[in-house]
């Protein structure tokens, strides 16, 4: 039997190892970053064209590197960073494994010019699919410029796998702000299709952690700084009530590395404990300084995961100087969403406040007038007759022939779940309840209004717009360049749902009608959610209209705790069985759920 096993030529190993460490535009953005700290530059400037997948450039006025130097850096594995075994663990560097330029250079078009303050002159390369087709001596400044064009040119499949444009561009700018947030005293711009994006300018750390989120002030920062034996622990964190309900302004540095850890996450998230609800989010920038011998950063090919050799007591000393920051400005943390009868919370409908039953079930009156038992029993048998015309044809349209029924469904074929008469109530302010013939109906109405808005939603986005109210005060909304390239994207979706919005200048919009209807105390966060989930959704043509409806039907939606009359929960019963799947929400979480005669029964 002949071998089988055989060495991969360079250039496909060199491919396979690009995978790793350059997955997309924003992953050569990061690693020529990264070069360009290591080469103590004072000003970094990054030009991206397409999103990058036509150009990366960035320029720095570091070190630069001499000619041979210039060559050699784009083999696999050539770094000026690491000697011996045990240099590994005691980097201090960015960029040490000699990767990421020949990474580069497998997968795209590469012009490299760079010169060094000792050398007259300088040095261009032009390097395609990791070979060199040219080197010569060029007339530079002092520094570094390197050139990525075409990215995955020469592998097709892998290029398909790309994003839309504003998604990657998201990408891009999300490297450039951990680059610049962790190097403050460098000044960074960031250019997009030949239009300045960002300009950071050199400055202190508080003026950085400013400039990238624009949108807070000082006072919205709490300061950060504790030095341990084990750890040094610097950078903000937000006060309580500036949290968000989304992820984002979230960020650890370790030895001013950007990297993730929902351990250490969770250690910031259980500080904030009472102060936040479950939906919110705290914002974090926070810097840990650690000897270079106690974690290990080279777990990951991207290096974006750490590793603490004294991992739970880095937890406990997160989680305490967080505690102790909040301790100073928080002195009685207080949950906003406690309420000391949320065990039990009944709302009754206008039937039962108008009416009272004797021990032996006669009816009886609230007053002495007896006026007010003959308008009760009027509005009773008005609603009886109601409920036998509008229920028995309200089921029945809807029912189907499907074979494998839910229970709920299989109720509605057998007719159980029409009430007896229209009388429903509210259990905590999260559940309608109403008679039925088999039993008891309970309605999540928070899951239900989803439905049944997410249902009007996607209606409206392939057949009728939805009318837009008009805002008497319109509502400016700023976004980062990433963001504003995904709102252009989905404009006309959200112009269906009833959205007018308008641009107001650079990065700037200002929202001046909602759908009809729809009322929210936060049109931005609404907004921004929509954004957010675009962003984090593998998107098709197929599913885009279902991320938009379901985004703005789980936002807009009456939440769990909001008190209804009892014409808004008769109208939330009809809408919903009106639905084609009453039975779930968008998300799968059920609607309905009933309790049977027997089920109760068998209670006592």
């Amino acid at each position: 039997m002949p071998d089988i096993i055989k060495l991969l030529p360079e250039h496909v190993a060199s491919q396979i190892a690009a995978g790793e460490v350059i997955q997309r535009p924003a992953s050569m953005v990061k690693e020529l970053i990264d070069n360009a700290v290591d080469a103590g530059s004072t000003e970094i400037k990054i030009y991206i064209k397409d999103a990058g997948k036509a150009l990366v450039q960035v320029v720095d006025n570091g070190s630069g590197m001499s000619a041979s130097d210039a060559r050699l850096c784009w083999e696999r594995h050539a770094t000026s960073k690491i000697a011996l075994t045990e240099d590994i663990y005691k980097i201090n560097t960015m960029g040490f494994r000699g990767e990421a330029l020949a990474s580069i250079a497998s997968v795209a078009r590469v012009e490299l010019k760079t010169k060094r303050a000792e050398d007259e002159l300088g040095v261009y390369i032009l390097i395609e699919g990791s070979e060199v087709k040219t080197q010569e001596s060029v007339a530079s400044p002092v520094g570094t410029s390197i050139s990525v064009k075409n990215l995955f040119y020469n592998i097709p499949a892998r290029r398909n796998f790309l994003k839309s444009n504003p998604v990657e561009w998201k990408h891009i700018v999300e490297e450039f702000t951990r680059g610049a947030l962790s190097n403050p005293e460098i000044a960074f711009q960031l250019w997009h299709n030949d239009e300045l994006q960002f300009d950071f300018k050199s400055g202190s750390f508080l003026n950085r952690v400013l400039a990238v989120f624009d949108d807070r002030a000082a006072s919205d920062f709490l300061e950060v700084n504790e030095q341990t034996s084990i750890i040094d622990v610097t950078g903000f964190i937000g006060k309580p009530e500036v949290a968000k309900k989304m992820r984002g302004e979230q960020y650890f540095f370790v030895n001013r590395r950007f990297f993730r850890d929902p351990y250490l996450n969770h250690a910031v998230q259980n500080a904030f404990e009472g102060m936040l609800s479950k939906e919110q989010f705290p914002f974090y920038v926070l810097n840990i300084e650690i000897n270079p011998s106690q974690i290990d950063i080279n777990i990951h090919p991207t290096k974006t995961e750490v590793k603490f050799e004294d991992e739970k007591n880095v937890y406990q000393i997160i989680r305490a100087v967080v505690r102790k920051a909040l301790g100073e400005y928080v002195q009685t943390p207080a949950d906003p969403n406690f309420d000391d009868n949320r065990f039990m919370n009944l709302q009754f409908t206008d039937l039962q406040k108008h009416a009272s039953f004797t021990e032996n079930g006669k009816e009886g009156t609230v007053g002495n007038s007896g006026s007010e038992l003959g308008n009760f029993k009027e509005l009773y048998q008005q609603q009886r007759k109601q409920s036998t015309q509008n229920w028995e044809s309200l089921f029945n349209p809807v029912i189907g022939n499907k074979p494998e029924a839910p229970a709920e469904k299989q109720a509605l074929l057998n007719n159980d779940l029409v009430p007896e008469n229209r009388t429903f109530f509210q259990l905590n302010n999260q559940f309608v309840v109403t008679p039925i013939k088999s039993g008891l109906m309970l309605i999540n109405q928070q899951a239900a209004h989803e439905r049944i808005l997410y249902e009007r939603y996607l209606q409206a986005l392939v057949q009728t717009p939805i009318a837009s109210q008009q805002l008497l005060f319109p509502k400016a909304v700023n976004l980062p360049p990433g963001d504003e390239a995904i709102l252009l994207e989905i404009l006309p979706e959200m112009g269906a749902l009833g959205f007018t919005i308008n641009s107001f200048g650079k990065n700037a919009y200002v929202i001046n009608g909602l759908p009809a209807e729809l009322h929210l105390e936060n049109e931005q966060n609404l907004v921004a959610a929509i954004i957010e989930t675009y962003k984090a959704t593998k998107l098709t043509e197929s599913n885009k209209n279902k991320v938009v409806a379901k985004t703005l039907a789980k936002k807009a939606a009456i939440k769990s705790g909001t008190r209804l009359r009892y014409e808004e929960m008769n109208s939330l019963v009809d809408e919903l069985f009106a639905c084609s799947e009453p039975q779930f929400a968008p998300d799968g979480k059920a609607c309905i759920k009933t309790l049977s005669l027997t089920e109760i029964a068998r209670m006592f």
